[in-house]
This record gives C-alpha cells, sequence and structure tokens, in this order.
C-alpha cells in the first residue's frame, strides 16, 4: 500500500540507525564485554526498543560480529587511513606505530583497547566471533610485519609482535593505574625498537 510505503524508513536513515547502534555498542563492549552486552542495556542506551533494535541485527551472534567489524573499522580510520600517504617500509611503520599509540591515549573507548578486552574474552571460546576477532587482529599484526619487511627487518614477525605487545602492555597498564606517563614510555620502547630502521 502506497501508505505504508511512505512510513517505511528509508535505507540511508536505516544505515545510519545501524551505525549509531553500532558505535555504542563499540564504547559498551569495551567496558562490559561483548557476551556481557545485553540488546536491552543497549537499548536503553540508545532510547530503542529492544524489538527495533534487534531488527537492524537479527541475533545476538549478529551483533556481535557487527561490532567487531565496526571497531575495525573505527580502527582503521584512526591508524590505518592517517597515514596512508606515508610510503612505505621503515616511514610508515614508524608512523602507524605513532599512530597506534595515539589511538589509544586518546581514551577513544570508555574501556581502553576494544581489541584488548575482546581478545581477552574471547581467547578460549571458539566460534565466529572469536574467528573475528583473530582475524581482525591478524591482519594489524600482518601490516605491520609486512611493513618491517618492506624496511629490510631480518625478523619482521618479531618486531611486529614487539610493537604490538609493547603498546597493548601501555593500555593494559593505563587502565588499571591510570597513569599516562606509560605512553610516553610505550613511543619511547617504540623508537628503540625502530631505531635502526631507515627513513
Amino acid at each position: 500500500m502506497p501508505q505504508a510505503a511512505a512510513t517505511r524508513p528509508s535505507p540511508t536513515r536505516g544505515a545510519a540507525t545501524r551505525a549509531a547502534i553500532l558505535e555504542r555498542a563499540v564504547d559498551l563492549a569495551s567496558v562490559e564485554g561483548l557476551e556481557a552486552l545485553s540488546i536491552g542495556r543497549l537499548a536503553g542506551e540508545l532510547g530503542m526498543s529492544k524489538s527495533g533494535l534487534f531488527g537492524h541485527f537479527g541475533s545476538k551472534q549478529d551483533l556481535q560480529l557487527a561490532i567487531v567489524g565496526s571497531a575495525a573499522q573505527r580502527f582503521r580510520q584512526s591508524v590505518i587511513d592517517p597515514v596512508i600517504d606515508v610510503p612505505d617500509g621503515g616511514e610508515r611503520l614508524r608512523a602507524m606505530t605513532s599512530a597506534y599509540i595515539s589511538h589509544l591515549e586518546s581514551n577513544c573507548y570508555s574501556g581502553g583497547c576494544f581489541w584488548a578486552a575482546t581478545s581477552t574474552e574471547y581467547d578460549d571460546r571458539p566460534g565466529p566471533v572469536r574467528d573475528a576477532i583473530a582475524g581482525a587482529l591478524d591482519s594489524w599484526l600482518a601490516e605491520l610485519e609486512r611493513q618491517a619487511r618492506l624496511a629490510g627487518v631480518a625478523d619482521p614477525e618479531r618486531l611486529a609482535f614487539e610493537l604490538y605487545a609493547l603498546v597493548m602492555g601501555a593500555n593494559s597498564r593505563f587502565r588499571l593505574s591510570g597513569d599516562r606517563r606509560v605512553f610516553a614510555y610505550a613511543r619511547d620502547s617504540a623508537e628503540a625498537l625502530l631505531a635502526e630502521l631507515p627513513g
């Protein structure tokens, strides 16, 4: 019926609502975890009905997977996209590492690093959500490794791991202590790791 069609939300509006849901959900999941995040809590935060929110996803697992995807997009926009024009190799690796630390230092998640929180939550819980989290982290480590290889690093996999572990350690310490100096320590330690790189 024409009248019913007129009241149906537009695809653009539906996409905007879905994006707003995921934006808040990523933040809440960094505090509460993906498993504990309830549809009711999220709906209440956004002033929506449970059924209205659920209609955008279909199942709790679909929502969790969408949250992981949204967090990956936020990470890309904060860490990878801003340095996309920096030449590959040592220069890009330095720029990505600096952006990586700044991303966490900016306190962009209420509960600290989304990836630290969810990887701990799902490390021993097999299934599609764990696979999505692991896949996102593997992609990030692979990019660090790729840039290290292009920079001529003898053991690029090890350097990628060391940079990742360094920044995750700073995040963990900051969340427990509130001491922002840990990010300066992380920058100094990262620079020591990258000191021999060209560029």
